[in-house]
């Protein structure tokens, strides 16, 4: 749906920005013309002329036969007088009147200019040619209105703000979404009208369709009327008696039945005698300028035939008697003339921001293909291999960052992931980089582990190789950089040796990265710079708690909007810098004696609270005392970031995590948990970034999907279900556990509201104190043993996001236990394992 909305975007776009400027331009005609032309007409206390002497006035001037007429019997407007065609022509010429005199008129200012602009929004002035363009275009309208409804429907869809208000606050790209969206809202049903009713003149077709649900006459007979107003019926040269017209007699028949009341007439006369003519008229009070009242009579004796009122008319066949009033919002008096004339402004605002969009991916995938497909052109040289193993991404990320730091100093690159790194490609690197994540208490990351099976059991003459390593891990397990060690181990067993000394960074330490980028930069000659992405600023903009009573810690859904423009894909992670609690800076400032003032950091100027806060701060004060407050933050270590799955898409126009609460042994909120769910108000800015984690994307192919999860581990299976949804991919299996099914049900309604629809074939649930005897996911995954391998053998992917002591550790041995370890491997290799476990 998506691609089919930009698709249509970047090719029906303009045409429709074309179509909206000119509609509008045209939309307020006749009180223009006559503000531009304010002597034509001077309006007299008298009547205005019958039709009979405005007929002879105008034959007699102009020497030609009168086909039609048309005028306004206040004598507000000018008369205007339509002629006979010439043979062989559709439709004949026009004049103004003076509908006192019958006189003549000039042609009218700007008459040329809106006959312009009425060419160019039907015909974009290419005739049959251009019609054909701007019915297509007119559909595709229809399709943007649906589409974009669907894409854009929030989660909170019951909040108006949701759908209707814009922040102003934000820039770039997300502003640019934002009021695309919001925007198209506030249009929606405006542009789904004037579509829907200009298709009417655009398809025969769709005109049959219409007219037969709106009315039971028959289709030509409708189509004879649906122009009713000021246009003129063509004429078609046929043989027949010569036409006789009494215009005294038609015309007291006019008065007679439009009676006291008549404002404006249409006379319409038939091109051969014995035919009726038609009369269009309308009359004081109408319920909008094209409640017109019809009737039929003979032209010779002026004997009414038929007479049909537009009040009278059944519901349907006065919405088609009023599609073009419908269509330029007459039909809901000038407050819908307006509105329409301000949606058709707006129109050129998709174009313009649909088009910087578009322009915006496009930029960015140039991008990412420049990193990535260009790395290893260089020429000269041997190549670097630089090898990777990543769990949630941030290893690989510093792999391609290496990669094009060594591009830029001249050397030329190879990158590749340990899972595709072979023996041959090891005996012919001559100089390594390897940047290796370990995965938990000393494991291999999921993608590393046929790596670890296929070659570090194995003896290779590495003599010839030189490698430099930076180890990724967590201090908090016992073997820290565990499986970084055992690769460093095995390569110095082959004969390797060291470029320098393995960097190890535990959590991301930004000061253990800057020391692996000064040696980076020793070994090429050209320092290289920090090239993480920077931090983007976040508003907290919704807080939820989704576990009320539960005998748990409290979760929270948590909405974060982005201040300035980023995207994201399903699975990826969010990194946050967490905060202390205000309380707490206010307190440990109070002990040292500062006041608040603004100090620099990173380039701008902040408040020393709020860079305070990012800062360990630690109970022993004494050797503080005295520093100036920009010496004291170069004293104190950063706080780390805490990792976050993403529950949510972009399309959702937030980014939501779920958050479960911590406790220190003090009874203290952590860090994180504490800073989100609770210390942070509604409102504040927070700092963030992206970070792609694309070992747990989804799978670019249809095929099913097996997602299994616990607690808060649902938020990133959320987001990958929700944008299988959106595509339309409905072959999902979630297994979710958490502790009751009353209180730890997190998206309950969302979750069953996917099974109801088809969008969720299966939803296998575990509350492990909802019985007596204890029950957990891994449990309903060896139960549906025959299941689970029946989806394996129709190509299915197993994502596992969760706790990795427990739950992730438990569905990896039920894997192996059913499947067998090779048949694990295998998926594993294959890209149909995997995990974003914490």
């Amino acid at each position: 749906m998506f691609q089919l909305h930009w698709l249509f975007g970047i090719t029906g776009g303009l045409v429709l920005a074309l179509m909206g400027v000119t509609g509008a331009a045209y939309a307020f005609r006749d009180e223009l013309l006559l503000l531009l032309n304010p002597q034509v007409i001077q309006q007299q206390a008298g009547p205005v002329l019958t039709p009979g002497e405005l007929v002879a006035r105008a034959e007699r001037d102009s020497g030609a036969q009168m086909a039609g007429l048309w005028v306004d019997v206040t004598g507000e407007r000018p008369a205007r007088v339509f002629f006979t065609p010439p043979a062989g022509e559709r439709r004949g010429a026009s004049r103004y009147v003076d509908p006192y005199s019958g006189a003549q008129l000039p042609e009218l200012r700007g008459q040329g200019f809106f006959d312009l602009m009425l060419q160019l929004h039907r015909f974009l002035a290419l005739g049959e040619f251009g019609k054909q363009i701007t019915a297509a275009c007119t559909l595709m309208l229809v399709f943007f209105c649906l589409s974009g409804l669907y894409l854009r429907w929030p989660r909170q869809a019951a909040s108006w703000r949701a759908w209707l208000t814009l922040d102003w606050a934000r820039k770039g790209r997300s502003f640019n979404w934002d009021l695309h969206a919001v925007a198209g809202t506030w249009c929606l049903a405006l542009y789904l009208l004037a579509a829907l009713t200009g298709l009417f003149w655009s398809y025969e077709w769709y005109r049959e369709g219409v007219q037969r649900l709106f009315t039971d006459a028959p289709a030509g007979q409708a189509g004879e009327r649906r122009s009713a107003g000021r246009g003129r019926p063509p004429a078609e040269p046929q043989d027949g008696p010569a036409l006789v017209v009494d215009y005294a007699a038609v015309w007291a028949a006019i008065r007679n039945t439009a009676g006291p009341q008549l404002h404006t007439y249409n006379l319409r006369l038939p091109p051969l005698g014995g035919q009726p003519a038609t009369v269009f008229y309308l009359l004081e009070g109408a319920a909008h300028p094209r409640a017109l009242d019809q009737l039929s009579l003979d032209p010779a004796s002026g004997v009414v035939s038929r007479v049909e009122r537009y009040s009278e008319k059944p519901l349907g066949a006065q919405l088609l008697a009023s599609v073009y009033a419908l269509h330029v919002g007459e039909f809901f008096g000038l407050p819908g003339r307006i509105l329409m004339l301000l949606a058709s402004l707006a129109m050129p605002l998709f174009a313009v921001t649909g088009w910087l969009l578009y322009l915006d991916r496009r930029r960015k995938k140039r991008a990412i293909r420049a990193a990535q497909g260009e790395l290893g052109g260089a020429a000269g040289g041997e190549a670097w291999l630089i090898g990777f193993a990543s769990q949630s991404g941030f290893a690989e990320q510093l792999a391609w960052q290496s990669a094009a730091h060594l591009q830029a100093a001249g050397h030329p690159v190879q990158v590749q992931s340990l899972s595709q790194l072979g023996e041959q490609t090891l005996r012919e690197a001559r100089r390594a980089l390897f940047v290796v994540s370990t995965f938990g208490d000393g494991e291999a990351p999921d993608s590393a582990r046929a790596f670890e099976r296929r070659v570090l059991g194995q003896a290779l003459g590495l003599d010839h190789l030189r490698f430099a390593l930076l180890a990724l891990g967590d201090r908090h397990y016992p073997q820290f950089c565990g499986f970084a060690e055992r690769v460093r181990g095995w390569l110095q067993q082959q004969g390797a040796q060291t470029l320098f000394e393995p960097v190890q960074v535990d959590a991301g330490d930004a000061q253990a990265l800057d020391h692996w980028r000064s040696q980076l930069g020793t070994l090429t000659g050209v320092q290289m710079q920090a090239a993480v992405e920077p931090l983007l600023t976040w508003r907290l903009v919704s807080r939820e708690c989704l576990n009320p009573g539960s005998l748990g810690a409290p979760t929270y859904l948590v909405g974060l909007q982005p201040l300035q423009p980023c995207t994201w894909q399903a699975g990826d992670i969010l990194e946050v810098q967490v905060c202390q609690a205000p309380a707490r800076v206010y307190e440990w400032m109070q002990g040292l004696g500062l006041a608040e003032q603004q100090v620099s950091h990173d380039g701008e100027a902040r408040p020393l609270s709020e860079v305070l806060a990012e800062r360990v701060l630690p109970e022993d004060t004494q050797a503080l005392f005295g520093l100036a407050p920009q010496a004291l933050l170069q004293t104190l270590a950063p706080l780390p970031r805490r990792d976050y799955s993403i529950a949510s898409l972009p399309a959702d126009g937030v980014l939501e995590l779920l958050v479960r609460q911590q406790h220190q042994a003090d009874g203290s909120l952590g860090l994180g948990s504490g800073w989100l769910t609770a210390h942070a108000p509604l409102g504040q800015q927070l700092r963030a970034r992206l970070r792609d984690n694309r070992g747990f994307h989804l799978p670019r192919d249809d095929r099913p999907l097996i997602l299994i999860g616990n607690g808060t581990g649902l938020a990133g299976l959320r987001s990958l279900l929700r944008a299988r949804v959106a595509a339309g991919q409905g072959r999902n299996w979630l297994l979710f556990g958490e502790r009751s099914a009353a209180h730890d049900f997190y998206c309950r309604e969302e979750l069953q509201g996917y099974l109801a629809d088809g969008s969720l074939a299966r939803l296998d649930l575990a509350f492990s104190r909802d019985q007596a005897e204890r029950l957990y996911v891994q449990q309903r995954l060896g139960a549906a043993a025959d299941e689970l391998r029946s989806w394996l053998q129709a190509g299915a992917a197993l994502y596992v996001c969760g706790s990795l002591q427990g739950m992730a550790a438990e569905v990896d041995g039920v894997l192996r236990e059913l499947l067998g370890e090779t048949a694990l491997q295998t998926l594993v290799e294959d890209g149909r394992y995997r995990r974003d476990v914490y």
